[in-house]
C-alpha cells in the first residue's frame, strides 16, 4: 500500500514481548519494566491476524522483534504460523543471540530466513557493563548457532557510541572477514536515557568510514544500510544513520507493539490500536496508520530527543 508521500509501505517490524533477558543501557532500566497484565497484551491469533491483515494491504517483509522475542514461550508457534500467512515473502527476527544456541534450528525449521544479532562490543567487561546481566561468550555462541544452522542471512548490529565503542569499529568491521556475516553499525538513537551516556555518545555513522579506508561502497540489499565492504570480506559493513541522515523519505515500514498499537514511524507519538478488532477492523486501522504514516520524524539529535513515547523495548527493535 502506498502512504500519504508516495512510499511504498511494505514492511512490518512486530514485536511480541516487551520483556528482556537483558538490560542493555540505552535501551531500558536496570530494573527491567512492570510486566503487564495478559489481557493488555496481543494473543498469538491476534498477532497473526494483523500479519494476515498487512498482508493483505501489501505487506511482503516481516520482522519479529521484542523485547527480546525468543523469552516468549510461543515464539516458535508464532514464527511458524506468520511464515505460511499468503503474501509474506520474507520473515526475519531480531536477537540479542544469547538464546539462539537453543533455538536457532528450531526458528529456520519454522520458516524464518534472516536473523539480526545485536552485539555492541567484543570486550567481554565491556559487554557485561552495556548489558547489565549479559556475558560475551553466550552472544558469541548465539551467532555461531545461527551460522550453523543456515539462516539465509546472519547480520550484526552494533549500536555506535562515542566513548564506549567507538575504538571497536576496526574489530566489530573485521567480522565480516571472520565470518559470512554482514556488520551493521547504527547511530545511537536519543531515545531512553539512563545517564550512562552524555552528548558525546552521539557520534555520526561517518566516522566508521574514518576508521575503515579500505571499504568501498556496494550496491544496496533493499535495506535502509548505506553497504561498504571490505577487501576479501566474505560480508558487508552497514551504516545505518537514523540521526545524521535520516532516511524517511524512503521508509516503508510500520511497526506493532506487544500490547496492539500499530506504529507508523518509530519517532513520532501518533499509535492505532487494534488490540480485540476483527480481521476487517484491522486491517482499516492499518490503512489508516499507513495512509497517515508521518513525512518524517523531525529532528533527532541529543538535543531534539524522539517523540516516541515509549522505550525501545516497548515498541520494537
Amino acid at each position: 500500500m502506498t502512504d500519504g508521500f508516495g512510499r511504498n509501505v511494505n514492511y512490518l517490524r512486530m514485536s511480541v514481548t516487551e520483556l528482556c533477558n537483558l538490560r542493555c543501557r540505552y535501551c531500558m532500566p536496570a530494573e527491567g519494566v512492570c510486566k503487564k497484565e495478559h489481557a493488555e497484551m496481543l494473543t498469538e491469533e491476534e498477532m497473526i491476524t494483523a500479519v494476515e491483515a498487512a498482508a493483505s494491504l501489501g505487506i511482503t517483509k516481516l520482522r519479529i522483534t521484542g523485547g527480546e522475542p525468543l523469552v516468549k514461550k510461543n515464539i516458535l508457534s508464532i514464527c511458524r504460523r506468520a511464515a505460511q500467512v499468503a503474501g509474506i515473502r520474507e520473515l526475519a527476527l531480531t536477537t540479542n543471540g544469547v538464546l539462539l544456541p537453543q533455538f536457532a534450528r528450531p526458528l529456520r525449521e519454522a520458516g524464518v530466513e534472516r536473523v539480526n544479532i545485536s552485539l555492541d562490543t567484543l570486550n567481554p567487561e565491556k559487554y557485561s557493563y552495556i548489558t547489565r546481566i549479559g556475558t560475551l561468550s553466550d552472544a558469541l555462541a548465539g551467532i555461531q548457532a545461527a551460522l550453523d544452522a543456515g539462516f539465509q542471512k546472519v547480520k550484526i548490529n552494533a549500536v555506535l557510541i562515542g566513548g564506549f565503542n567507538d575504538d571497536e569499529i576496526l574489530p566489530l568491521a573485521l567480522l565480516t572477514k571472520q565470518y559470512p556475516v554482514d556488520v551493521r553499525f547504527i547511530e545511537l538513537m536519543p531515545m531512553y536515557d539512563s545517564g550512562d551516556f552524555d552528548q558525546s555518545a552521539y557520534i555520526p555513522g561517518s566516522v566508521v568510514l574514518e576508521r575503515l579506508p579500505e571499504a568501498v561502497p556496494v550496491s544496496g540489499d533493499g535495506g535502509v544500510a548505506k553497504r561498504y565492504r571490505l577487501p576479501d570480506a566474505m560480508g558487508c559493513i552497514g551504516l545505518i544513520n537514523p540521526v545524521s541522515a535520516q532516511f524517511c523519505g524512503t521508509c516503508s515500514r510500520i511497526r506493532l507493539t506487544a500490547d496492539g498499537k500499530l506504529k507508523p514511524c518509530l519517532h513520532s507519538p501518533e499509535e492505532y490500536p487494534i488490540k480485540g478488532l476483527s480481521f476487517p477492523e484491522m486491517r482499516a486501522q492499518m490503512e489508516r496508520a499507513i495512509l497517515w504514516k508521518p513525512k518524517w520524524h523531525g529532528n533527532l539529535n541529543a538535543a531534539h530527543r524522539s517523540r516516541a513515547g515509549r522505550d525501545m523495548n516497548r515498541i520494537g527493535g
